[in-house]
């Protein structure tokens, strides 16, 4: 038998087979095929490591999803297990809940009616004429624009609440209703709007967008004209109209 040389004894980590032998002419390409095949291997990602422990506390305590404690749950110390709230499963048991008549959502509901009846939506007047609108204040154009977007919402309200009761009416008494707007009256110097004279909202906002847009091109006619005329001061610092003294010339022979 042949005897173990000393070296092995002493390191034994060093002892190699026949499949761990690197020629040296085979050094450099065994080598570039490693690094290769290292860099497409290797796993390189920027995001960060994701928590596996919930810190929220309070996870599981809706009383709406009624989903219950999570295995191993600690609640944090302003939530004890008495003062958590149970859900009431039985309807009998449920509190009825009663709503304020002087609600702002009910101003989108005429006369508190989820729907109105084709006659209803048929009956209104005519648009807002733009000779009509000329002699406005902004705060009437104002108010009578949100008067308008408001019966727009209303109007949509009714469409989708017809559409998911499939009713086949109404459709067309609110589409010509839609292209209409509000008439409105004057009663104790305060503007009030008549809702029984609802017309053609879109014809009375597009209206109120042409009166706005003369009156813009008027006040930039009026600005230039303004920058020219010597009796007009701009910059504010007194007053915007300063008239020339007149001055009477007497001539004699």
């Amino acid at each position: 038998m042949a005897a173990i040389p000393t070296l092995r004894t002493v390191r034994p980590c060093l002892t190699s087979t026949t499949t761990n032998i690197i020629f040296p002419f085979l050094a450099p390409s065994l080598l570039g095929t490693s690094i290769t095949s290292r860099s497409v291997v290797a796993q390189f990602s920027t995001s960060p490591t994701l928590l596996k422990r919930d810190n929220n506390r309070n996870r599981g305590v809706s009383v709406l999803r009624s989903t219950g404690f999570r295995k191993r749950q600690t609640l944090s110390r302003s939530v004890t297990v008495k003062n958590l709230p149970k859900p009431v499963l039985d309807p009998s048991q449920k509190s009825t809940w009663q709503g304020s008549d002087e609600h702002g959502l009910w101003e989108f509901f005429k006369d508190r009616k989820l729907l109105q009846t084709p006659s209803d939506e048929w009956a209104h007047g005519r648009e807002w004429k733009i000779h009509e609108l000329r002699r406005r204040s902004w705060e009437d154009l104002h108010q009578l624009w949100w008067v308008c977007m408001k019966e727009r919402n209303r109007l949509a309200t009714e469409k989708i609440e017809r559409a998911r009761q499939k009713l086949q009416y109404g459709d067309q008494e609110n589409k010509e209703r839609d292209e209409t707007v509000c008439r409105y009256r004057r009663r104790a110097l305060i503007w009030t709007f008549d809702a029984d004279s609802v017309c053609q909202v879109q014809k009375t906002m597009r209206a109120i967008e042409d009166t706005l847009v003369e009156r813009q091109k008027a006040w930039r006619d009026a600005l230039e004209l303004a920058q020219d005329d010597p009796e007009v001061d701009l910059s504010g610092s007194g007053p915007a109209y300063v008239e020339t003294p007149y001055v009477r010339w007497s001539s004699t022979f």
